[in-house]
C-alpha cells in the first residue's frame, strides 16, 4: 500500500510539472508564484489527472485539451475559476464543480459523457458546451438561468420536452446532429424569448432529422419570431417573419376548415342516428301510450270503487259481480308487465343509439386527432382516407380479409370483418428512418445477402394494441406519429423485449379480445345488450424490413442478446394454439383444412422499431350471428319489422282483458256544474280529488275554486301550460303526462306539491322549469321528467337536483347523498366568483405561438399554469393583469363580475347557460370572445368591444346578425355563427374586414343573400353547408363563387380555378332577381313597374320566378351584351321593351344543330333558367316557318325596341310570335328584306330607318292591314312597291333613300288614308319640285317633307294643272309666279319624267313653307360619297340621329291643334300639327318605349 502511494504521489509531482512546463511556470517558484496565476492550458498529453490545482487558488481560467481525463477533481481550491475547458478528453460523467459558483463558461465536449448532471450549484453559467457526447436526455438546467448559450450538438438527443423552460435567458441553442424528428419538439422552444441563435443544421455536423422535413423554416421562424440566425443563415428580415406567419396562418385557416368539416359529417351521421332512433322509438311509444291510457284508465275507475262504493256508470253493479275488483287488479297487473317490456325495448333502442353513436363520435375524434397532427406538423404527416376506386385501398382491403379466418372465431359466433375505414399514413419522419435504416443495412459489409434481392425480406405485417400493457390511453393514435416504442419499452411494459407484429389478425388481436372478456366477467366494463364486447377494433398494418429472421428456441425469452445475429425472430402459432388461446375447443383438422387458416400464421418480433414503418390504419368490426341489436337501419326504415307480432298481440289481449270499460264523453272545457259531476261532490269545497284523465282539456279555469284538492290527474289532454293551476294551498300529487306541456311557467302557490308527474310532455329548458319550481313547490319530493325534449339531456338530472335540493325520487330514481351533494356544489359554482376567475384565469401578455386551433383563452388555460397564489393574500388590482380568461361548462348564466377585467383579450364562456351577453362593456381590449353553445339570441352586448377579432356564438339562438351591431367591430376578421336560426344574411355586410365566415346549419333560404356579402372585399373562407340555400339552388357552388370571387373555400371545400372559369361561363352577365334586388336596393319586385339596367354587362335574362314581376311594364336594357329576349319572354305584363345596342338574334336563343356540347355548355344547360335549357313547345322552332307552327309569346307586349343590334335577318327574329305587337322600331341595322312580320296583326308603327332596304317584297307587308305608322328613311329605295296591304297607313316616312323618278310616288296612291309623306333627302326631292304633283295626287295629304299642306298651295297645284294646255318638253323648266306666292328660290330646276293624270306634263311649283336641310350636304343622294362617309359615321352620329327621331316624335305627339314650327338637332325645320292622338299607345295610362 505504501509503496502504490509513492507511485501515485511521484505520478501526480510529474503532472504537476507538466503543467507548469506547459504554461512555462517554473515548478520549483510554485509556492510563491502559484497565487498569482490565473489561467492554465495543457493540450494533448501530459496532465492525466486534474492534480496539484490547490496551488493556483486564484485561477480563473482552466483548459485541458487532449487529455486521459475521465473525473473531474481537485477544483474545491480554485473558488475564482469562471472559464473551464475539458474538451476531447474521456470524461464519463459531470461531477467535482459544486464549489464553483463564480464558473461562467464551461466547455464539455468531445467526451463519453451520458447525463447532464451535478450543474445546480453554477447559478452563475453563461456558456455550456456538451455538444459531441453520448447524451440522450436534456436535463438537470433547471437552475441555470443565467445560461445564454447552450450547445448540445451531435449527441442522442429525440426529445427536448419542457426542460429548458426555466432557462429563458439562452440567446445562442446548437442542437444539431441529435435525432430530434418532429416539429412539435421545436415548438416547445417558443417560450425562450430571448433566442437569437437557433442551430439545428450545422455544417459541422450531421443534419438533424427535423431539418430535412418539410417547410423546417417556416415553422422555426413562426414560433420563434425574435430569431437572428438559423443554421448559419441571417433570418432577422421582417419580410421573412411576415411571410412565414402568413403561410402558418393559412395552413391554420385551411384546418380549421377540415376540422369543421370532420365535425359537420358527425352532426350528419348524429342526426341520422337519431332520425333512425325516433323510428325505431314509434312503435314502443305508441304502445306505451296506448298501455299508460287503459292504465289510468282503470285506475281512475278503481279509485271510484274503492273510494266512494257508488256504482260506476261505465261497470256493472259491484254486488252483482264481486270479484270486479279482483279483475281490475289483475288487469292493472298484466299491463304494467307490458309497459315493462315496452320500457325494456325502449332501453335497448337508446343503448344502441349510444353505442352507434359513440363509435361515430371515436372515429371523428380520431379524425380530428389526425388533423391536428397534420397542422402541427405542418403536412409533414398526412392522413388520406381511402375508397374502393384507390388500389392502394383494395390492396389492403384484401390483404386483411385474406388473413381473417371465421374458424378462428367460432366460439364467439363471428362470420365475417366488415372493413369500415381504412387510413393510410404518410409520415415523411418515420420514413426517411425507415428508408436511412434500410440503406445503412444494405451498404454494410455483412449484409450482401439482403442487396441482391432485399424486396423479399419485406412484408406487411399486422399491429393490435394490447390494452392491459399500454402507458397511453390510446396507442392507435400515437403510433402513427411517433412510430412503435423501442424494444425497452415494450419490455417495461411486461412485453417481449422486440416489437410484437403478426401476419393473422386473430393472432394479434387475441390480447385484446381476452382482456375485454375478462373485464367483462369482472363486471368492470359498461353494461351493453351486445353480447360482443370486443366487436369494433383497430390495427395498423406496417412495412416490415425482417432481415435475418430465426425461428424462437423454446425456452429462450425474446431479446436481441439471445439472437445477436437477427433483426427479427418469429414463432409459429398453430390454429389450435389460437383456439385454444381464445378459450375454444380445438377445431378437427379434416374442417380445418378446407379454410384459409390453413395458411401459416405466425408471430414476429422486430427487435429494431426503425425497420417498421406504419403505413395503413384499418377500422374494423367482426359481424356475428346473433348480434342483439344490429346498427341502427336506414333513415327510411320505420323499425318496425323486428318486433315480434306476438308482442302486439299480447298487448290487444291485455287491452281486450275484463273488465272492458265503456268509453266516456271527453269534456272541452269545465264549469262548476261539470266539476261536480266528475268529482260526484255536492260543493266545490268537498272536492280532494279530481281526475280528468283522457279528455280534450286546454284550460282548467275553475280549479283554483277546489280549495281541499289534493289530488289531481290532468293525463292525456290537450295543455300547454299549467298557468291555471295556482295558489291551491292543499294540493299534494299533480298528474300532468301525456300533454303538450312547453313551459312550467304559471305555476304558483303549491305549498304542499309532493308529487309531480311530467312526462311525455315538450318541455326543452331544464334550468328555468327547475327554477319555477324551487320557487313555488318548495316541499317537492319526487319528480319525474322523462321523455321530454330537453336541451341537453344529459346534464338534466345534475341541474333539477342542483336546484331542488327536497327532492328524495328523480324520474322513478332515488336520490343517493352523493349524487344530491354533488349537483348543489355544482350549482353553487354556476357563477362567476373570485374563486373561478382565480382557477381559470391568466396573465399572458402575447398569445401562445401553437399550431392549435383552439382558441387563445383555452390554449393559455392549457399551457400556462396558474399565476395566482391562493393560499396568500392577493395583490390589490390582480384582477387588471388577467389576459386571459376560459370558462367553459361552468354552468352559467350570466356573464357577472367581470367589470373590473380592463385587459381581458381573450375570453371563452363555451358550453353554458348564457341567454344574454352583457358584462363585458369595460373590456375594451377585448379580441378573441367564444360564446359557443349558450342560449343567446341578440349580440347587443358585444357592440362596444371595439377590438375584437375574433368572434365564436356557435350553437346558440341567434335569428339575425344585427348590422349595427357588427358595424361597431371594425377590425373583426372571423365569425362564426353556426347552429343557430339565422334566416337572413342580411347585415353582415357591415362586418366589412371579415375574412372567415362560418354560418352553416342555419335557415338561409334565398339566393340574394349572396348578395349581402359583395361588399366583405376580404372573405376568403365562407362555409354555408347545411342551409336550404344549399340544396334549393341549383349550381349553388358556382353561384358563389361567381359572386364571391375572392373566395378560396367554400364549404370546407378549396375553390378550383375551374370552378371560377365555369362560373364565369354560367353566370356571367346573367340578370337574376338577386342582380335586379342588388341595383334598386330592396327585393320588393311587385313595387317594379319600369326596370332600367342600361349598359350593366347582361347577357342573360333568368328572372325566374316571373310572377314576382307582375306589375313591371317597361324594361329598359340598353348596351348590353343580350343575344336574344332570353327570360323576358315569362314576363306576363310587360309592354314596353328597349333592347337598342345588344347583339339580338331571335326572340329566343337559337340552337346549333349537330354541334356537341362541351363541358361548359352541359354545365351552362344543367343551369336552371327561363329560356334556356328549357323543354316544351315553348322553345318552337329556331328556323323560320309559318307562324301557326310556332307559339305566340309575350302577349302583353306593345312596344318593341331593337335598334342598333346588326340584325341582318327580320325572319330569324321570329317577331310574328309577338301577336300583339303595335310599336316595333328597328333603326340602325343590317336589315336588307323587310319579312317576318305576318303574325304582327296589331302593329301601329314600324320603324326600319338606317338599314339597307333596297325594294320592298311582295309579303313585306301582308299582314299590317292596321299599319298607321312606317318609317323607311335612310336606306336604299329606289322603288315604291307591294304597299297595298297597308290601307290604313297615315304617315310614311321615305327620306334619304334613292327615289329618283316621281312616278315612283304616284304608287302612294294605294295609300288611301295617307295624311302625311317625307321624301326628303331623296333626288325626287331636289328643291321641291315634287310637292305640286304630290299635294296633287294624294288629295288626303296634310303634310309632305314636315310642311302642312295649306289650302293655298293645294289651289295653286289644281290652278296650275287647269291652265296648262300642253305637256312640257322633258327636261325643260320655265319660271312663273302666281299672284300671291312669293317663289322661294330663284331658279326652277328640272322634273325628270314627272306626269299628272290626264298626260298633263307640269314643273314642280316652289312653296313658301318647305322643308330644307340646314347642312345642305345632307341633302344629297345617297350614292354621293358624302353621304357613304356619313352613312359609315361612328355610333356617337347614330345617337344623335335617334335622339333627333324621338325629339320629333315627342313635338309631334305634344302638338297643338294650330300649326307650329320647330328646329330640330339635325338641321331639319319642321311644321307640326296635332293631326290625331299618337296611336302606338292605348289611351289612358300606357306605356312609352323606354327614353333612349
Amino acid at each position: 500500500m505504501i509503496q502504490s502511494e509513492k507511485q501515485r504521489h511521484n505520478g501526480d509531482e510529474e503532472a504537476v510539472k507538466e503543467l507548469c512546463i506547459a504554461n512555462g511556470v517554473s515548478y520549483e517558484k510554485i509556492p510563491q508564484e502559484g497565487s498569482s496565476i490565473t489561467a492554465l492550458e495543457v493540450f494533448f498529453s501530459g496532465y492525466p489527472r486534474m492534480v496539484g490545482l490547490s496551488l493556483f487558488p486564484r485561477l480563473c481560467q482552466l483548459t485541458l485539451v487532449g487529455q486521459s481525463i475521465s473525473h473531474i477533481k481537485g477544483l474545491e481550491s480554485c473558488p475564482l475559476l469562471r472559464e473551464f475547458w475539458v474538451v476531447e478528453c474521456q470524461l464519463t460523467d459531470i461531477s467535482g464543480l459544486q464549489n464553483c459558483h463564480q464558473l461562467q463558461k464551461l466547455y464539455l465536449y468531445d467526451n463519453q459523457i451520458s447525463k447532464i448532471e451535478n450543474l445546480e450549484s453554477l447559478v452563475n453559467l453563461q456558456v455550456l458546451w456538451l455538444n459531441n457526447n453520448f447524451i440522450t436526455h436534456i436535463e438537470g438546467l433547471n437552475r441555470l438561468q443565467k445560461l445564454r448559450e447552450l450547445n448540445l450538438a451531435d449527441n442522442n438527443i429525440e426529445k427536448i420536452g419542457h426542460s429548458l423552460d426555466p432557462n429563458i435567458s439562452i440567446e445562442n441553442l446548437n442542437l444539431s446532429g441529435n435525432k430530434i424528428c418532429s416539429f412539435k419538439e421545436l415548438t416547445l422552444l417558443a417560450p425562450l424569448t430571448c433566442l437569437r441563435e437557433l442551430g439545428l443544421k450545422d455544417p459541422q455536423s450531421s443534419p438533424t432529422p427535423v431539418c430535412l422535413l418539410c417547410n423546417y423554416a417556416t415553422h422555426v421562424l413562426y414560433h420563434m419570431p425574435g430569431l437572428q440566425r438559423l443554421d448559419t443563415y441571417d433570418v432577422s428580415s421582417k419580410h421573412l417573419k411576415d411571410a412565414a406567419e402568413s403561410t402558418v396562418i393559412k395552413k391554420m385557416m385551411y384546418y380549421n376548415m377540415r376540422v369543421r368539416t370532420a365535425q359537420r359529417n358527425l352532426a350528419e351521421t348524429q342526426a341520422n342516428l337519431l332520425e333512425n332512433k325516433r323510428n325505431l322509438l314509434q312503435l314502443p311509444e305508441d304502445r306505451i301510450r296506448a298501455l299508460n291510457y287503459a292504465l289510468k284508465n282503470l285506475e281512475c275507475e278503481l279509485s271510484e270503487v274503492e273510494g266512494s262504493g257508488d256504482r260506476s256508470d261505465t261497470l256493472a253493479d259491484i254486488t252483482r259481480d264481486p270479484g270486479l275488483e279482483h279483475k281490475i287488479l289483475s288487469k292493472l297487473d298484466t299491463l304494467k308487465e307490458r309497459l315493462q317490456f315496452w320500457n325494456r325495448k325502449l332501453e335497448e333502442i337508446e343503448s344502441c343509439y349510444q353505442r352507434d353513436l359513440a363509435q361515430a363520435t371515436k372515429r371523428n375524434e380520431m379524425m380530428v386527432y389526425f388533423l391536428l397532427m397534420e397542422l402541427e406538423t405542418v403536412g409533414n404527416i398526412r392522413f388520406e382516407e381511402g375508397c374502393s376506386t384507390d388500389p392502394w385501398f383494395t390492396s389492403c382491403y384484401d390483404l386483411l380479409l385474406s388473413r381473417f379466418c371465421a374458424w378462428d372465431y367460432k366460439a364467439h359466433g363471428i362470420t365475417g370483418i366488415k372493413i369500415n375505414r381504412i387510413i393510410r399514413i404518410h409520415n415523411r419522419s418515420l420514413r426517411l428512418r425507415f428508408e436511412d435504416k434500410l440503406h445503412t443495412l444494405l451498404a454494410s459489409e455483412e449484409s450482401t445477402m439482403f442487396s441482391q434481392n432485399y424486396k423479399r425480406w419485406l412484408e406487411y405485417l399486422f399491429y393490435v394494441s394490447d390494452p392491459e400493457r399500454t402507458s397511453e390511453k390510446n396507442e392507435m393514435l400515437h403510433i402513427p406519429e411517433d412510430g412503435f416504442k423501442t424494444a425497452d419499452m415494450y419490455k417495461a411494459l411486461g412485453r417481449e423485449r422486440a416489437v410484437p407484429l403478426s401476419n393473422s389478425l386473430s393472432v394479434m388481436d387475441s390480447p385484446r379480445i381476452q382482456y375485454t372478456q375478462r373485464q367483462a366477467n369482472q363486471g368492470t366494463s359498461k353494461q351493453s345488450i351486445d353480447p360482443l364486447l370486443f366487436r369494433h377494433g383497430q390495427l395498423i398494418v406496417s412495412k416490415v424490413f425482417l432481415g435475418r429472421s430465426f425461428p424462437i428456441h423454446e425456452g429462450d425469452s425474446v431479446d436481441a442478446l439471445n439472437y445477436p445475429k437477427a433483426h427479427s425472430v418469429y414463432r409459429n402459432v398453430s390454429p389450435e394454439q389460437v383456439h385454444k388461446t381464445n378459450g375454444e375447443r380445438p377445431c378437427s383438422s379434416k374442417i380445418h383444412s378446407g379454410c384459409d387458416c390453413s395458411l401459416r400464421q405466425s408471430q414476429w418480433f422486430v427487435f429494431d422499431r426503425e425497420l417498421v414503418l406504419p403505413e395503413y390504419l384499418i377500422d374494423f368490426e367482426y359481424i356475428s350471428q346473433d348480434r342483439a341489436q344490429p346498427a341502427f337501419p336506414e333513415p327510411n326504415s320505420r323499425g318496425t319489422d323486428d318486433t315480434p307480432p306476438n308482442d302486439i298481440n299480447l298487448d290487444e289481449e291485455t287491452l281486450n282483458m275484463e273488465p272492458m270499460l265503456k268509453p266516456r264523453p271527453k269534456l272541452l272545457s269545465l264549469d262548476e256544474k261539470t266539476l261536480l259531476n266528475v268529482a260526484r261532490a255536492n260543493v266545490l269545497s268537498q272536492i280532494t280529488v279530481l281526475n280528468l284523465h283522457g279528455n280534450s282539456l286546454s284550460k282548467l279555469k275553475e280549479i283554483s275554486r277546489l280549495t281541499a284538492l289534493r289530488r289531481l290527474t290532468i293525463s292525456f289532454n290537450e295543455f300547454t301550460q299549467l298557468d291555471d293551476i295556482s295558489h291551491m294551498p292543499n294540493l299534494e300529487f299533480v298528474d300532468a303526462s301525456y300533454n303538450h306541456l312547453l313551459t312550467l311557467e304559471g305555476l304558483r302557490g303549491l305549498g304542499r306539491l309532493n308529487q309531480l308527474d311530467l312526462r311525455w310532455n315538450q318541455l326543452t329548458r331544464a334550468r328555468e322549469e327547475t327554477a319555477v319550481l324551487r320557487k313555488h313547490a318548495p316541499t317537492l319530493l319526487r319528480l319525474d321528467t322523462r321523455h321530454n325534449p330537453w336541451h341537453r339531456p344529459e346534464a338534466v338530472r345534475m341541474t333539477v337536483l342542483g336546484r331542488l335540493i327536497s327532492l328524495t325520487h328523480l324520474d322513478d330514481m332515488l336520490v343517493t347523498e352523493e349524487e344530491a351533494g354533488a349537483a348543489v356544489q355544482m350549482a353553487a359554482g354556476s357563477r362567476i366568483s373570485q374563486a373561478s376567475l382565480l382557477a381559470h384565469s391568466r396573465t399572458d401578455s402575447e398569445r401562445p405561438r401553437s399550431l392549435s386551433l383552439l382558441s387563445a383563452a383555452q390554449l393559455l388555460d392549457q399551457l400556462s399554469p396558474s399565476p395566482w397564489d391562493i393560499t396568500g393574500d392577493l395583490e390589490q388590482g390582480w384582477t387588471t393583469k388577467i389576459t386571459a380568461l376560459n370558462l367553459d361548462s361552468q354552468r352559467l348564466s350570466r356573464l357577472t363580475n367581470l367589470d373590473k377585467l380592463v385587459n381581458l383579450r381573450w375570453a371563452s364562456f363555451n358550453d353554458n347557460n348564457i341567454s344574454k351577453v352583457e358584462g363585458l362593456d369595460n373590456c375594451q381590449h377585448l379580441e378573441e370572445l367564444s360564446l359557443n353553445d349558450n342560449c343567446i339570441s341578440r349580440l347587443d352586448g358585444v357592440s362596444k368591444l371595439h377590438q375584437l377579432t375574433k368572434l365564436s356564438v356557435n350553437g346558440n339562438q341567434l335569428s339575425c346578425l344585427d348590422g349595427t351591431v357588427l358595424d361597431r367591430m371594425p377590425n373583426l376578421h372571423f365569425l362564426s355563427v353556426e347552429n343557430n336560426c339565422i334566416g337572413s344574411l342580411n347585415g353582415v355586410h357591415r362586418a366589412r374586414s371579415l375574412f372567415e365566415l362560418y354560418i352553416g346549419n342555419n335557415i338561409i333560404t334565398s339566393t340574394r343573400d349572396i348578395y349581402h356579402l359583395k361588399a366583405l372585399t376580404n372573405l376568403i373562407i365562407l362555409d354555408l353547408y347545411g342551409n336550404p340555400l344549399v340544396e334549393k339552388l341549383e349550381s349553388y357552388r358556382i353561384y358563389v363563387v361567381f359572386h364571391l370571387p375572392s373566395l378560396k373555400a367554400l364549404d370546407g371545400v378549396a375553390v378550383e380555378m375551374t370552378e371560377c372559369e365555369n362560373a364565369k361561363d354560367v353566370f356571367g352577365g346573367r340578370l337574376t332577381p338577386d342582380m335586379v334586388a342588388e341595383k334598386l336596393g330592396h327585393s320588393n319586385y311587385s313595387d317594379v313597374v319600369d326596370l332600367n339596367l342600361q349598359s350593366s354587362a347582361i347577357s342573360m335574362v333568368d328572372l325566374a320566378p316571373a310572377d314576382l314581376f307582375h306589375n313591371m311594364r317597361s324594361v329598359n336594357l340598353e348596351h348590353n351584351n343580350l343575344t336574344s329576349f332570353s327570360g323576358l319572354v315569362y314576363l306576363p305584363n310587360i309592354k314596353a321593351l328597349c333592347l337598342n345596342y345588344n347583339h339580338i338574334e331571335s326572340i329566343l336563343p337559337r340552337q346549333k344543330a349537330q354541334a356537341p356540347l362541351t363541358n361548359r355548355q352541359i354545365l351552362y344547360h344543367k343551369v336552371n333558367s327561363s329560356g334556356y335549357g328549357q323543354q316544351g313547345s315553348s322553345k318552337g322552332s329556331r328556323e323560320v316557318g309559318p307562324v301557326d307552327s310556332l307559339e305566340p309569346l309575350m302577349s302583353s307586349l306593345e312596344v318593341l325596341h331593337l335598334s342598333h343590334n346588326g340584325i341582318s335577318n327580320m325572319a330569324n327574329l321570329q317577331l310574328s310570335r309577338l301577336t300583339n305587337l303595335k310599336a316595333l322600331f328597328l333603326q340602325g341595322n343590317e336589315i336588307s328584306q323587310v319579312e317576318g312580320l305576318e303574325g304582327l296583326h296589331q302593329l301601329r308603327e314600324l320603324v326600319l330607318d338606317r338599314n339597307r332596304i333596297k325594294a320592298l317584297g311582295e309579303n313585306s307587308f301582308f299582314g299590317q292591314a292596321f299599319l298607321l305608322e312606317l318609317h323607311l328613311a335612310e336606306n336604299r329605295l329606289r322603288e315604291l312597291n307591294h304597299l297595298q296591304p297597308l290601307t290604313e297607313l297615315r304617315r310614311l316616312f321615305l327620306g334619304m333613300n334613292k327615289l329618283q323618278d316621281i312616278s315612283e310616288l304616284d304608287k302612294l296612291e294605294v295609300l288611301p288614308s295617307l295624311i302625311e309623306l317625307s321624301v326628303v333627302g331623296n333626288p325626287v326631292a331636289r328643291r321641291s319640285l315634287h310637292r305640286p304633283a304630290v299635294v296633287l295626287r294624294l288629295s288626303r295629304l296634310q303634310v309632305l317633307d314636315g310642311v302642312m299642306v295649306t289650302l293655298e298651295e293645294r289651289t295653286r297645284a289644281e290652278l296650275l294643272c287647269t291652265d296648262v294646255q300642253c305637256p312640257m318638253a322633258h327636261g325643260s323648266g320655265m319660271d312663273m309666279n302666281l299672284p300671291g306666292l312669293l317663289p322661294l328660290m330663284s331658279r326652277t330646276a328640272p322634273l325628270r319624267g314627272t306626269s299628272l293624270s290626264g298626260g298633263l306634263h307640269l314643273q314642280h311649283f316652289l312653296g313658301h313653307e318647305i322643308v330644307m336641310p340646314c347642312n345642305l350636304d345632307e341633302a344629297l343622294p345617297h350614292d354621293t360619297p358624302k353621304h357613304k362617309k356619313q352613312k359609315h359615321s361612328s355610333a356617337a352620329n347614330h345617337a344623335r340621329s335617334a335622339q333627333a327621331e324621338m325629339t320629333f316624335r315627342q313635338i309631334r305627339g305634344m302638338a297643338s291643334t294650330l300649326p307650329s314650327t320647330g328646329l330640330l338637332p339635325n338641321g331639319y325645320r319642321v311644321l307640326i300639327t296635332n293631326l290625331e292622338q299618337d296611336s302606338r299607345f292605348q289611351s289612358g295610362g300606357a306605356p312609352k318605349p323606354p327614353p333612349i
